[in-house]
């Protein structure tokens, strides 16, 4: 899948795609079904299937001080994007320029006349332009004018939630629910980052766990869970992990430790990416390091029960 940054001198070659658009954060159940709707006009018009997204996420150019809520990073992103047979990600820069932008002024010279898409597919709930001023009817009022066909995704969601959202993914993280999570996204959320040094406590204590910062990630409810981590070369390791602020050691920014199982490599500065399986119990601070190991080697147990069939 090839990347194109901004919607400016364009190269032709990667003009005229049939174009999901919206923010794709977490690119759950929902927008995929938009992402489908791109892909069967790209095939009825010969056209590459492209999807727009942006960068930073516009809530954090509008709120800068908000709290940690992105669900991927721009690598996970572009990932699940080429699993689903995405041919271009076009990432347009979220600035001053853009968030000055009239609806009417965002079709004709960053789709039409930027991109020049040959179709827009967009959900039943798209809003684009200053102050949020387009929807639908006007995406599709514009496409009349400008050239590009238009559809529109209706709601789509379950017997728990009308409308699969990125926000209804927030919700169940913050509830500790990862398999509700997996449930909207269509598969587990996952953390990614660069392996830090900790202070090595969990070596000494027989459980060595690998340090990742949560940086902008929606923040999980804090405690411990069954979890799988994909290391750099695609090995799959089962495992314990911590999502907390370690009280018991010593308060720290909050980050995952995983501990993988009959695990020990080195791994400091590689990149792994920590999959959520099952919410085992609440992060706690302990009398002593005895009585954490204790419940750490229990965690253990009840993740390997769910995670490995044969244990």
């Amino acid at each position: 899948m090839k990347q194109v940054h901004g919607w400016k001198d364009i190269a032709p070659e990667d003009r005229g795609a049939a174009v999901a658009l919206g923010n794709f954060d977490g690119v759950h159940r929902g927008h995929q079904r938009v992402i489908a709707a791109a892909a069967l006009a790209a095939k009825e018009k010969g056209a590459p299937l492209g999807v727009i997204s942006f960068e930073p996420h516009p809530r954090r150019f509008f709120q800068p001080a908000a709290e940690p809520f992105k669900l991927m990073t721009g690598d996970q992103l572009a990932r699940a994007l080429a699993d689903l047979g995405v041919d271009i990600l076009y990432v347009l820069p979220f600035g001053a320029e853009m968030a000055a932008m009239s609806d009417g002024a965002f079709a004709e010279q960053v789709l039409a006349g930027g991109l020049g898409v040959a179709h827009v597919a967009a959900g039943f709930d798209i809003t684009f332009g200053k102050d949020r001023s387009g929807d639908p009817t006007s995406l599709q009022a514009y496409g009349e004018t400008l050239g590009f066909s238009v559809s529109i995704t209706g709601r789509f969601g379950d017997e728990e939630a009308r409308k699969f959202s990125s926000s209804e993914v927030r919700h169940a993280l913050a509830e500790g629910r990862p398999d509700r999570a997996a449930e909207i996204l269509g598969r587990p959320f996952a953390i990614e980052g660069i392996v830090q040094e900790g202070k090595k406590l969990g070596r000494t204590l027989g459980f060595p766990t690998l340090n990742v910062p949560l940086g902008d990630y929606a923040r999980p409810r804090f405690g411990v869970y069954a979890t799988r981590t994909r290391l750099a070369d695609g090995r799959l390791i089962p495992g314990a992990s911590n999502i907390g602020e370690n009280p018991t050691t010593g308060l720290v920014d909050a980050r995952l430790e995983a501990w993988l199982f009959d695990f020990d490599e080195d791994l400091y500065g590689q990149t792994v990416e920590t999959q959520l399986v099952a919410y085992l119990r609440p992060e706690e601070k302990f009398d002593s390091l005895e009585a954490l190991t204790a419940q750490v080697m229990e965690d253990g147990r009840a993740a390997r029960a769910l995670l490995i069939p044969e244990f």
